[in-house]
């Protein structure tokens, strides 16, 4: 799954500690998303839709094997 978390934070200026806090996880798990690491839950990616103002299917793509 690709995914523009990294982007996003970095058009806000965010670092993936702030986001973290802002979401309620660690900077570790921020991280594992952005290098594809980990898959965040759906209530997780909803969170981080909402505080990007933008929507689930902006921040992330399914790929092809998915």
């Amino acid at each position: 799954m690709k995914n523009k978390v990294k982007v996003y934070r970095a058009m806000n200026n965010i670092s993936q500690e702030e986001l973290a806090q802002a979401l309620g996880v660690s900077r570790q798990s921020i991280y594992a998303i952005e290098t594809s690491k980990y898959i965040p839950s759906t209530l997780l990616a909803l969170k981080m839709a909402s505080y990007f103002l933008c929507s689930v299917e902006e921040l992330f793509e399914v790929e092809e094997g998915d």
